[in-house]
């Protein structure tokens, strides 16, 4: 049996949170460093539930807690009540919801501190090309079907835009966005690869940057290169592509999710490739899990449920339920 929209809304949301929470463990490190850590890599979650992750014990901005997600999960569940709320995709709303959001704001990540400082919900970054648009964007591609590449990348935009204002990151959040649209919809891998530079090439064109347009180009190239190896395996990849830097992290994510067919495996993939793991993971996931629900590790899920005390299934029904009175998500 197919799945319905409100089970891949379930599997994308889950697979968001699992991979933030595990990619967590090895955020930043390098594969000397993930060896170093975990000699046997990282399987899952490799200390006890709710204790401090080891590498955190003392870390004076948070003691990261094991199965505790980042601010990747809090802002799309921001992102998320935001089109529930208002049943459009609207910039002000977002920024309202994510001015609740309480993780990462100090000094050290200027994109959210400035933006919670000014306190504004309707502010517009005017710079900003990080990624923090695109990890917190499914919501968007949730919402709108693949029909209307246009609603798409403004919706993108537009849930970007509150700290996130540079092309870059636009192009990012609308490439992710097109990805979870196609996944939504029951599309397969390769048709979300190809909406997915399709919408980063528009939202390009539309807001350029400085530099000639690069994020559409450089998924394309690092799929490309992946594509070609016998075997998509941690070590091979890192070697060729350490997410460290946003036109590496998108488009390793939009790479895994291409060339797998398992959250639960994405997820494991950017743990061990390390950089900025916990993104990688969630985005590859978020993709997977609406195109392979039954691919996300539900044990993981159930960890990470009890560590936060959230229940996004229950969040999912909601979202798919308004996502499903648009014509273009009507089956």
């Amino acid at each position: 049996m197919p799945f319905t929209i409100a089970q891949r809304v379930v599997g994308c949301l889950t697979g968001i949170a699992t991979g933030d929470a595990i990619g967590k463990q090895s955020e930043g490190f390098s594969r000397d460093d993930i060896a170093r850590w975990y000699p046997d890599g990282v399987r899952g979650f490799e200390s006890p539930l709710g204790t401090v992750v080891p590498r955190y014990r003392g870390n004076r901005k948070h003691e990261w807690r094991v199965g505790e997600t980042t601010d990747d999960t809090e802002r799309t569940v921001a992102v998320a009540r935001a089109i529930i709320a208002e049943r459009c995709v609207s910039h002000v709303a977002v920024g309202r919801e994510l001015l609740r959001c309480t993780k990462c704001v100090h000094p050290g990540l200027a994109s959210l501190w400035e933006f919670h400082q000014a306190g504004d919900a309707a502010r517009i970054a005017a710079a900003h090309d990080g990624c923090g648009g695109a990890v917190r964007v499914a919501p968007v591609g949730i919402f709108c079907g693949p029909g209307s590449l246009n609603d798409l990348v403004e919706g993108a935009r537009a849930a970007s835009i509150s700290t996130h204002g540079g092309s870059l990151a636009i192009a990012g959040a609308a490439a992710i966005a097109a990805a979870v649209s196609v996944a939504v919809a029951g599309g397969g891998p390769r048709d979300a690869f190809e909406y997915a530079v399709e919408a980063a090439a528009l939202a390009e064109r539309r807001w350029p940057g400085g530099d000639a347009p690069r994020m559409a180009a450089a998924i394309r190239s690092v799929h490309d290169g992946l594509a070609g190896l016998a075997a998509v395996r941690a070590g091979d990849v890192a070697a060729r592509c350490v997410p460290d830097h946003p036109l590496r992290i998108v488009p390793l994510a939009l790479a895994l999710a291409a060339l797998t067919e398992s959250a639960e495996d994405a997820i494991l993939l950017a743990a061990n490739i390390g950089g900025d793991s916990d993104s990688v993971a969630s985005m590859a996931a978020g993709i997977l899990g609406a195109m392979f629900p039954a691919s996300v590790n539900q044990e993981w899920y159930g960890a990470v449920a009890d560590v936060e005390g959230v229940d996004l299934v229950a969040l999912a029904h909601e979202l798919a339920l308004v996502a499903s009175t648009r014509k273009d998500r009507q089956p």
